[in-house]
């Protein structure tokens, strides 16, 4: 395969032929049978690697029973090599700051820190060495080529710049594709404001950012009393939520702007490879791009694969990094995945509909388990949705219940109570018959709910809530 050696030494000079469609054309079209074989073959010299210099997976796999040395077949690393969580890597940080015992390079050869927000618990710090920055450069600029952009695009990075690995990614990238760079951030007072009329002016071919971020600044646009369509875009890709998969999210900001979307989803772990990105020939859903990222999709409870066309959590397994290589990582995220012919030629297995959401983000309705995204869909299905909505779990009586705040349109608010009434109806009835249960709708004012240039968080559980109060009346602790 081509240029794929173990430490990854890519050539900074190379580009594809411009009527390529493909990056590496061997690597991204060879039968997957051939390309298994160069994987055991990788995943030999990661777990060697590893076991060399990571005392916690040196650790982690006498514990399982694991040596490389057994490392035969595919079968073997899936059965064999145990699954690591968050929580493992956060206890290995606690024990050895700052980068945990999983860090396999010197503190001097680290050229990146990043990390998680730690808005939950302790933040993980993740170490990347220089030579591995390339790595993540190239594999980027690799799949923005997939996605069709060249060398000479524009391409906007609409993204927080600090810890977040994803726009960072994302700038490295389009610098390796030997694009125009246009990182504008995002997060500031009244960015979004300046941006829009930034997009007006440049017209850049791309942008990355959030699906709801993108949603947003066509709000915002329009109050500027300008067109999204008219800032010329080619294609949007996505990182940090689901929705870029979700039909409804999908087509309503395909349709806004006039462009295609890509979903890139990840886990900041893994990122910024952004591993799982669609083509330009086959954007909807996404393609696993296993000669970067090794995927599997398991079963939540053996950490087994699971046949393709069925359901699992993404497992992944970095093949071209060295200073701190996830191996067999636990995603906990939801998805489905095939092995179909792809209409861009690429012999890589795809999961059609994205990433549904996290395991961790499924809540449980009166025996009904359900995913926030499946909401998404039935409101972006809608033409008189406002763009906003939050969705509030209670339990006032004995019986857990579903209510959701909407944000109409504005022309809906504008014309009346009937038409209000008309619309709070038919949000009832396609979510009742999305989701197999009735959820109370309550309407909100149009711009009411507040917009989000990350990653939006629309779920607000007051079951606990309802319990301590419970609790406290009948006079318990």
């Amino acid at each position: 395969m081509e240029e794929w050696e173990f430490p990854v030494a890519y050539d900074e000079d190379y580009l594809p032929p411009a009527g390529s469609r493909y990056w590496f054309p061997r690597r991204e079209t060879m039968p997957a049978a051939e390309r298994d074989q160069a994987i055991l073959a990788r995943l030999q010299q990661v777990c060697n690697h590893a076991w060399k210099h990571a005392p916690f997976y040196r650790r982690h796999w006498e514990q399982a029973g694991f040596h490389p040395d057994q490392l035969r077949s595919l079968e073997d690393f899936e059965s064999r090599v145990p699954v690591v969580t968050k929580a493992d890597l956060r206890a290995s940080q606690a024990q050895h700051p700052p980068f945990g015992d999983y860090v396999c390079v010197p503190d001097s050869e680290i050229f990146h820190v990043h990390g998680t927000s730690g808005t939950t618990g302790r933040p993980t710090a993740f170490g990347i060495s220089r030579a591995d920055w390339r790595a993540i450069a190239n594999a980027h600029a690799r799949i923005m080529w997939g996605m069709g952009m060249r060398p000479g695009d524009l391409i906007c990075i609409a993204a927080v710049f600090s810890l977040y690995m994803g726009s960072w990614g994302a700038l490295a990238g389009a610098e390796r594709l030997r694009a125009k760079a246009f990182p504008f951030g995002a997060g500031a007072p009244g960015m979004s404001a300046r941006l829009v009329q930034w997009l007006a002016t440049m017209k850049p071919a791309a942008f990355y950012g959030t699906p709801s971020y993108a949603i947003h600044l066509a709000e915002v646009a329009r109050e500027e009393r300008l067109n999204p369509r008219d800032f010329g875009l080619k294609c949007l890709f996505f990182s940090g939520e689901p929705g870029a998969s979700v039909p409804g999210v999908r087509d309503r900001i395909e349709e806004i702007y006039g462009a295609r979307v890509y979903d890139c989803g990840s886990m900041a772990e893994m990122s910024p490879f952004m591993n799982v990105a669609g083509s330009e020939q086959s954007h909807e859903g996404m393609l696993c791009w296993q000669d970067i990222i090794y995927t599997e999709v398991c079963d939540p409870e053996t950490m087994l694969r699971v046949p393709y066309g069925q359901r699992g959590t993404p497992v992944y397994t970095h093949l071209e990094r060295t200073s701190q290589p996830m191996i067999r990582l636990l995603s906990g995220d939801l998805t489905l995945w095939t092995n179909d012919e792809t209409p861009c030629g690429r012999t890589y297995p795809r999961l059609p509909q994205g990433i549904f959401g996290r395991i961790d983000d499924m809540f449980t309705i009166r025996g009904e388990n359900i995913y926030p995204s499946e909401i998404d869909a039935a409101l972006n299905q809608m033409a008189d949705y406002g763009g906003e909505h939050r969705i509030v779990i209670t339990r006032e009586q004995a019986m857990d219940e579903l209510l959701l705040r909407v944000e109409p349109s504005e022309g809906v608010q504008a014309a009346g109570a009937g038409p209000l009434e008309a619309f709070r109806a038919e949000v009832s009835h396609r979510v009742q018959t999305m989701l197999g249960i009735r959820a109370r709708v309550e309407l909100v004012a149009p711009h009411s709910i507040p917009r989000t240039d990350f990653k939006a968080r629309r779920v607000i559980d007051d079951r606990a809530v309802f319990r301590t109060l419970n609790q406290t009346l009948q006079g318990r602790p």
